[in-house]
């Protein structure tokens, strides 16, 4: 977008982000989860194969022919709505964008060479201005980091995969592939409402979309705070029979619960890597090819290990005690193994290392 274009930017006085990476804003197991499906076996097969078979060009011209392409003279306000999330984000060439007549609210990215974005008409009348523009920012996300690609063939392996069906173990192989994509997307979800919170640059508007989106257009009827307090309340209750059954829940959806993204996306807004970002210190697109896939493990890695510390949920509570109380027990035999054979003297009373220095204190861990 040219700065010709700013005088028409309906929201100039938010904040922009030129040359801001994807980096900034992905949710760590986004990126982690999109590592491991690109191990999956025999996913790059599919995708190398299904990059050259879909019809993406009829795609195009099937939204070109049944929708309504959005622009300065039909739906104006989305218009200038994802120019100003494009000129935010710094996406130097803005998508296609199509309203899809569906009762449903929902909205897309899709494409392989370019992508589409696509909304509801279900969305567009559910949605204020600021909540729309979140909406906008998210879908934006999904194209500057490169999501509409793997959308895509999410969408086509659903569908295969119900045709193919009554084929005895057709649908294994390709059902796997569906879940792992699945997985990947539910987790990319997160990355885009971040990026739709850094172009709306409004919490409570993220905040009433996703509440409108799980219970309608009743906004007098509803309030955030108790919204938020539902997904805290579905986290930490029930006990395992309830993990595992939020687990089985969640395996066909393409989308986190609503609740769950609204509390993810509350929690990043108050954690100092938003207000970097808000302050102007961001990774940078510049920097994308000096990136350390090492380090983007361990920061995945660490967001695990937090998130199995600090989750309320009765499995993942159970997985940390195992964790620590092992960590405990290996840091106390060490210490013990310690004192009794480090010092070269050979073998020590038995109780010679109750109190030794090479013990860990009670209730600490070494390891």
């Amino acid at each position: 977008m040219t700065e010709n274009d700013q005088g028409n930017v309906p929201s100039r006085q938010r904040k922009r982000f030129p040359g801001i990476s994807s980096r900034a804003y992905e949710h760590p197991a986004d990126r982690s989860a999109l590592v491991a499906l690109r191990k999956l076996s025999g996913f790059d097969t599919v995708f190398k194969a299904l990059s050259g078979l879909l019809p993406e060009r009829s795609l195009r011209l099937l939204f070109l022919s049944d929708s309504v392409r959005v622009s300065d003279a039909q739906f104006s306000h989305l218009n200038d709505m994802l120019r100003d999330a494009c000129y935010i984000l710094d996406l130097e060439k803005v998508p296609p964008m199509y309203v899809a007549q569906d009762p449903k609210p929902n909205a897309m990215c899709i494409g392989l060479d370019e992508p589409i974005i696509v909304v509801t008409t279900g969305l567009v009348e559910l949605l204020d201005e600021e909540e729309m523009r979140a909406v906008v920012g998210h879908e934006v996300g999904h194209a500057l980091s490169g999501h509409a690609v793997y959308r895509t063939i999410l969408l086509f392996l659903t569908g295969l995969a119900l045709k193919v069906a009554w084929i005895p173990l057709g649908n294994v192989a390709i059902m796997a592939i569906v879940t792992a994509l699945r997985e990947w997307f539910r987790k990319s979800e997160l990355s885009a409402d971040r990026a739709g919170l850094l172009v709306g640059q409004d919490v409570q508007a993220s905040m009433r979309g996703l509440m409108k989106i799980a219970g309608g257009n009743h906004l007098h009827e509803m309030n955030v705070d108790a919204f938020l307090a539902q997904a805290d309340e579905y986290e930490k209750s029930g006990d395992l029979r309830d993990s595992v059954l939020k687990i089985l829940n969640v395996l066909p959806r393409s989308h986190p619960f609503t609740t769950v993204r609204a509390a993810e996306l509350k929690k990043w807004s108050e954690n100092r890597d938003y207000q970097r970002i808000m302050d102007g210190h961001y990774p940078k697109r510049s920097e994308d090819k000096d990136t350390s896939v090492t380090d983007s493990f361990r920061e995945s890695a660490g967001h695990y290990a937090d998130t199995v510390r600090t989750s309320k949920d009765p499995l993942l509570k159970l997985v940390g005690d195992i964790a620590g109380g092992a960590g405990d027990l290996a840091g106390d035999l060490g210490g013990r193994l310690r004192s009794r054979f480090g010092s070269g003297q050979g073998p020590q009373k038995p109780d010679a290392g109750k109190d030794g220095a090479g013990g860990a204190p009670d209730g600490q861990s070494e390891g």
